[in-house]
């Protein structure tokens, strides 16, 4: 199974004269943010019980931006219902991209992007809100972002990365969102996880 990231603290515990640990590992706050068809939407309770696959883009951007959406494509279209398959992972994902530009990507602009690409709108979000708390998000939850900025102006936060979340809001993985290699990797473990959701359903 993928690993988990940011290990916030460590239990210890002594039993029959041995020391156990416990590792807590970092769970992702919620942001509420709008996405490209006007609506106020969470990443916790809206999306409770999917698992996320996270980017950050900005719509102008000239260079890496469009190869990492186009990315974003084609793991949207991996994870497409099949009709010939009677089992599909179509509703436990979702996808996101969060603009960096909220300025500039107004909920119009990002509705004529996310159809230029194709998206499928119920299952793949562009997200404009308040520039901080989406450096927060990215900083401080997802941990994407290095150096210290509190969003203002001259905050330039950019990454090409993309990350994966699991049901319980913990970071499973980060990938090369420009890397096909990475791109593909990031799909295997995505079925892995469906995989270990449906073993903590069943119990």
């Amino acid at each position: 199974m993928p690993r988990y990231y940011i290990v916030e603290h460590t239990d210890s515990s002594v039993e029959n004269g041995k020391t156990k640990y416990d590792t807590i590992y970092h769970r992702i706050a919620d942001v509420t943010l709008t996405n490209q068809l006007g609506q106020r939407v969470s990443l916790d309770s809206t999306l409770k019980g999917k698992i996320l696959v996270i980017d950050f883009f900005f719509v102008n951007c000239p260079a890496a931006c469009p190869k990492l959406t186009s990315n974003m494509v084609l793991l949207q279209k991996a994870f497409t219902k099949d009709p010939k398959r009677e089992y599909s992972l179509e509703k436990m994902v979702q996808f996101i991209s969060i603009t960096v530009n909220p300025a500039s990507d107004s909920v119009p602009v990002l509705r004529r992007y996310a159809d230029h690409y194709g998206a499928d709108h119920d299952r793949w979000w562009f997200l404009t809100g308040d520039k901080r708390s989406i450096f927060n998000f990215a900083q401080n939850e997802l941990h994407m972002v290095s150096g210290i900025g509190d969003g203002g102006a001259d905050d330039f936060m950019h990454t090409q990365s993309i990350v994966l979340v699991d049901t319980d809001r913990h970071i499973r993985g980060y990938y090369n969102g420009l890397d096909s290699t990475a791109v593909k990797h990031c799909a295997d473990d995505i079925v892995l996880l469906t995989m270990e959701k449906e073993k903590k359903t069943k119990k």
